[in-house]
């Protein structure tokens, strides 16, 4: 067994332990409607996720440029694509794009994640390649179907604008600009695109007036079918590595890419094949469409299938209804980023 499947699992089992122990408490009260609509004791509200940070520590110096950075399509072969090309942060720091286009076009093999509370997640990209930000902010420059650059050409013409030249050196130094250090700004400035006060984490810090009684069922519906097994901590997933389902890739009916294969990709160890970073569910209604292959438009069919082919379980419309109602609590106040 590999670390990360190991990880997984133990993750997985300490989950399902409390999950056992919070589903008791949720479903005491004899289940008449009345009963049904009392609101959990407090100190089990945060027991599987945690809210968001209302403030994080950043250096706001390092930010500035980043955000600078994150919006100049210098960055990219011939100027045409930006970080915020993919990853459009009012509209839920992704593309909407089954899969992204790049440069020149050019169609990428992937989902794009949200940007949005990535620095909560414990690695990036889908199948965990980058270990952190900066490390993720390294990738897209070079790649071929992103932003198709090199970094000496990203330099270059980055130092031939006095106004880069001056930011890099109050900041970082003189000539100071590297890839290293364009890549630091950009993960300082994505530390900063969290989503606080979603209506979720006012309730679970104890507003009992901030969710409905149907969104207060479909959290305990999402909690009793398993999903927190994977979807839990602060980023509601983006905590542990999971397989998909070989069932879904059957009845996916196409054929398997290599983007299909995820960590196998990084390890080339058999039992990572199909292994990937569960995803995080905040501002879930906002990142459509959905899965690491952008296959399902709906997030009720986002419910259903996870359902089926994680789970096994065939969730009646009721549940989905009262599931799709608690994740569209979790979306939070999107930060208001200027380009410029």
């Amino acid at each position: 067994m590999t670390k990360s499947i190991g990880t997984a699992f133990y993750k997985s089992a300490v989950v399902l332990a409390s999950a056992a122990l919070l589903m008791a408490v949720y479903s005491c009260g004899g289940g008449d409607d009345k009963d049904e609509e009392n609101q959990p004791p407090m100190e089990n509200r945060m027991n599987f996720i945690q809210p968001i940070p209302k403030t994080v520590e950043v250096n706001a110096e390092k930010a500035a440029l980043g955000r600078r950075l994150y919006h100049d399509k210098k960055l990219s072969g011939d100027d045409t694509v930006s970080c915020a090309t993919c990853h459009v942060i009012a509209t839920g720091g992704d593309d909407d794009r089954r899969t992204s286009v790049g440069i020149e076009e050019a169609v990428g093999p992937i989902n794009a994640p949200t940007v949005l509370n990535s620095s909560f997640n414990f690695v990036q990209f889908w199948d965990g390649r980058a270990a952190n930000l900066k490390e993720q902010a390294l990738g897209p420059v070079t790649n071929p179907k992103e932003m198709g650059a090199n970094w000496e050409d990203v330099i270059a013409k980055l130092g031939a604008d006095q106004s880069y030249v001056d930011a890099f050196a109050k900041v970082y130094g003189e000539n100071s600009i590297t890839s290293d250090n364009v890549a630091d700004a950009i993960a300082e400035f994505e530390k900063t695109l969290t989503t606080p006060d979603s209506k979720f984490d006012k309730w679970i810090q104890g507003d009992d007036d901030a969710l409905s009684a149907d969104e207060v069922k479909g959290y305990r519906t999402f909690v009793s079918t398993g999903c927190v097994t994977c979807h839990t901590g602060v980023n509601v997933g983006g905590q542990m590595y999971q397989k998909m389902s070989a069932k879904y890739f059957e009845e996916r009916g196409t054929e398997i890419t290599d983007a299909d294969l995820g960590r196998f990709n990084v390890t080339h160890n058999e039992s990572d094949r199909h292994l990937f970073k569960v995803p995080s569910l905040r501002n879930v209604e906002l990142t459509m469409p959905y899965f690491h292959d952008g296959s399902v438009d709906s997030i009720e069919q986002a419910v259903f299938k996870m359902a089926r082919y994680q789970l096994s379980k065939e969730l009646s419309p009721e549940d989905i209804r009262l599931i799709v109602l608690f994740l569209k609590s979790l979306t939070g106040r999107i930060p208001q980023i200027d380009a410029d």
